[in-house]
């Protein structure tokens, strides 16, 4: 009996721990994607940004991308890897600097109530982004 009860309450603790959302990150298969490739070249920024608008079809990075956005707006990142944040940091930076016609469009869609352009006012005036 006590073993069983054992047994159980490690099965429990394993359960809790591998549902944990904090330890949960998003895949990191995409990690190596060489973003500066994609950000120099027009055609490849296009197609990723209308993959991201629903207006054009979607790479297997890109179809991720579309999928964890949300999720990582409503919850700061938590689940991405530092990789994935410095990435995002350099892509928000140049889109801004560089595409503003492109930034606006996509803060459009992906936060129509301003609530994440707010959240995230100090840490984009930290890397030189005006929100």
């Amino acid at each position: 009996m006590k073993v069983s009860v054992l047994c159980l309450l490690l099965v429990v603790a394993v359960a809790y721990v591998a549902a944990r959302p904090e330890e949960e990150k998003y895949t990191n298969k995409f990690d190596n994607v060489d973003v500066d490739q994609i950000l120099n070249s027009e055609r490849l920024l296009n197609n990723y940004f209308k993959c991201l608008m629903d207006e054009g079809r979607c790479t297997a990075e890109g179809t991720e991308l579309k999928k964890v956005l949300p999720d990582a707006l409503a919850t700061e990142c938590k689940k991405c890897t530092e990789k994935q944040r410095e990435v995002t940091r350099k892509v928000i930076k140049y889109l801004v600097d560089n595409k503003p016609d492109l930034w606006q469009k996509l803060i459009d869609k992906y936060d129509p109530e301003k609530i994440y352009r707010v959240k995230f006012e100090k840490e984009a005036k930290e890397i030189g982004v005006s929100v």
